[in-house]
C-alpha cells in the first residue's frame, strides 16, 4: 500500500491508509489512547482502543519513527478533520531517545543556544521548520522572478586566490600548499558573467570573517545575487530589484502559506514604486549629523518608521551613499561625484539589500584604484575583462536569512538559520 501523507488524509476518508512519521505525542486516557504522528506535511491523529495496541504504544517515546495502517475516519475535532481508527502500529526503528525539549508544545521553550546545540531535532518543531520552508519559497521566487526577466543562473567559485574585497576580513585556508580564501561575495565573477549572458544571478554561500556578535550577523550566510548589463544607471537596477522582492513575497504566499499561518505572518505588499530618498535627505529624516558617513542601525530604524508613516511602505530605498563608503568598483553620480550611483534597500528599518551601478571602463578602474592607493596586480584577472569591452551594468545582493528574519519577525537571525556559523559556533 502506498504511503499517505497527513495532508492527503481528507481525500482518503473511508479507506484504509498507511502513514509513517514520528511520534509527536501520546495521550494515554482510561478508555482510549491517542497517538499523534508527525510527517513533513503535518499531524495525523490515531485513535487506539485495542488493549494490545495500547500496551505497545505505552512503550514508545516521543520522536520514535512508526508506521500506522488504519481507516481514515471523518472527525471535525481531529487535525484536518480526519482521524485514523482500528490501527496497526509498527516500529520503523528502536524507541527514540527523547530530545532535551518537548517538540509537541506550541512553542519551543528551550533557550536559543540549546536549540542551536541540538539543531537536528529542534528544527523538527513546526515553528522552526516553517521558517525554513519560507526561506525555500523565497529562493524559488527569486529564481522565478529573474528567470522571467531573462536572467541566467550561474555558479561561481567560493575559494579564491586573493583577499581583494575587504582586506583582512576573510577566512584563509591552505589550497594544496598555496594560500587561498573563502569568497566574501560573487561580485567580481557575476560582473564578468555579464560579459557572457548580459543578465545573471546566483544563489550561494558567502563568508565574512568579521567579529560581529549581533542578532543580525552571521559569518556564513546565503546571498541572492543579480547583475544586469546595458543599464542607464542604478535606477534600472532598483526597478529589477523591486520586481524581484515582489516575486519572492508572492512565492512565499503561494508556496508556504501553511508555514506563514504557523508563524502568524502576513507578508507585506511591495509598492509599485518603492519610495526613495537620497542619502543626504535620509540623514535629515533620521536626525543624523550632516557629516555622518553611513547609516547606523538606529538611523535605519528611524527611516523605516518614517517610510511606514509617510508612505505606508515597509520598504525604502536610500540612494547616493558617499563614495568613500562604497567599494572601488562603484560608479559615482556624474552630477555629484562625491556620492555614488549606489543604494541600499531597507526592509522594516533594516538594511536588506546593497546594490548599484558599477564602473564598466578599464581606465576608470585604474583611476579608482589609484585614488584609493591600491595596487592593480591583485585584480588582474578581474580587470582584464574590462579591457575587452563591458557594457554599463549594475546589480544587487540580498541576504536570505536577513530577509526571512525580518519577514517573520524573528528577534535573532539564528532563529531562521538551520545550522548557523558565527563568531562562536562551528557545530553542529
Amino acid at each position: 500500500m502506498q504511503r499517505t501523507l497527513s495532508q492527503q488524509l481528507p481525500a482518503r476518508i473511508g479507506t484504509t491508509v498507511r502513514i509513517a512519521g514520528w511520534v509527536h505525542r501520546r495521550r494515554l486516557l482510561k478508555s482510549v489512547a491517542f497517538l499523534i504522528v508527525r510527517d513533513a506535511t503535518g499531524l495525523a491523529q490515531v485513535v487506539v482502543t485495542d488493549p494490545a495496541v495500547r500496551a505497545e504504544l505505552e512503550k514508545f517515546t516521543e520522536e520514535t519513527v512508526v508506521e500506522v495502517t488504519a481507516t481514515a475516519t471523518a472527525n471535525d475535532t481531529a487535525p484536518a478533520g480526519v482521524e485514523l481508527t482500528d490501527p496497526t502500529v509498527r516500529l520503523l526503528g528502536p524507541p527514540a531517545v527523547p530530545p532535551p525539549f518537548d517538540l509537541y508544545r506550541p512553542a519551543l521553550t528551550a533557550s536559543l543556544p540549546t536549540q542551536l546545540d541540538n539543531a537536528p531535532t529542534a528544527l523538527r518543531h513546526p515553528t522552526r521548520s516553517a521558517a525554513l520552508r519560507i526561506s525555500a519559497a523565497a529562493v524559488a521566487g527569486f529564481r522565478a522572478a529573474l528567470d522571467a526577466h531573462d536572467f541566467v543562473e550561474v555558479h561561481t567559485p567560493k575559494v579564491v586566490s586573493s583577499s581583494t574585497e575587504s582586506g583582512a576580513n576573510v577566512f584563509a585556508l591552505d589550497w594544496f600548499g598555496r594560500p587561498a580564501y573563502l569568497a566574501q561575495s560573487p561580485q567580481f565573477y557575476k560582473q564578468l558573467m555579464v560579459g557572457v549572458f548580459e543578465r545573471v544571478y546566483e544563489v550561494g554561500p558567502v563568508f565574512r570573517a568579521e567579529p560581529h556578535d549581533t542578532v543580525r550577523h552571521l559569518a556564513q550566510y546565503t546571498s541572492l545575487d543579480a547583475e544586469l548589463g546595458f543599464i542607464a544607471d542604478h535606477r534600472d537596477v532598483m526597478r529589477v530589484l523591486r520586481d524581484t522582492v515582489a516575486g519572492m513575497l508572492d512565492a512565499v504566499s503561494g508556496r508556504a502559506g501553511a508555514a506563514l499561518a504557523t508563524l502568524g505572518v502576513t507578508p507585506p505588499q511591495v509598492p509599485a514604486q518603492i519610495p526613495a530618498v537620497h542619502f543626504t535627505e535620509a540623514l535629515t529624516i533620521a536626525g543624523a549629523p550632516a557629516d555622518e558617513p553611513d547609516l547606523p542601525p538606529a538611523h535605519e530604524r528611524a527611516l523605516g518608521e518614517w517610510a511606514l508613516r509617510e508612505h505606508g511602505s515597509d520598504f525604502l530605498f536610500v540612494t547616493g551613499y558617499p563614495m568613500a563608503k562604497r567599494p572601488f568598483y562603484t560608479h559615482p553620480d556624474p552630477a555629484r561625484p562625491a556620492y555614488s550611483n549606489g543604494f541600499d534597500l531597507l526592509f522594516r528599518g533594516l538594511e536588506l539589500v546593497t546594490g548599484g551601478q558599477r564602473l564598466h571602463q578599464h581606465a576608470d578602474y585604474l583611476a579608482a584604484l589609484a585614488a584609493r592607493g591600491e595596487p592593480v596586480e591583485p585584480y588582474g584577472g578581474y580587470l582584464d575583462a574590462f579591457r575587452h569591452g563591458m557594457p554599463p551594468h549594475g546589480g544587487f545582493a540580498i541576504g536570505l536569512e536577513r530577509f526571512v528574519a525580518r519577514l517573520v519577525g524573528a528577534a535573532n537571525i539564528r532563529e531562521v538559520t538551520a545550522f548557523p556559523r558565527d563568531l562562536h559556533r562551528l557545530t553542529p
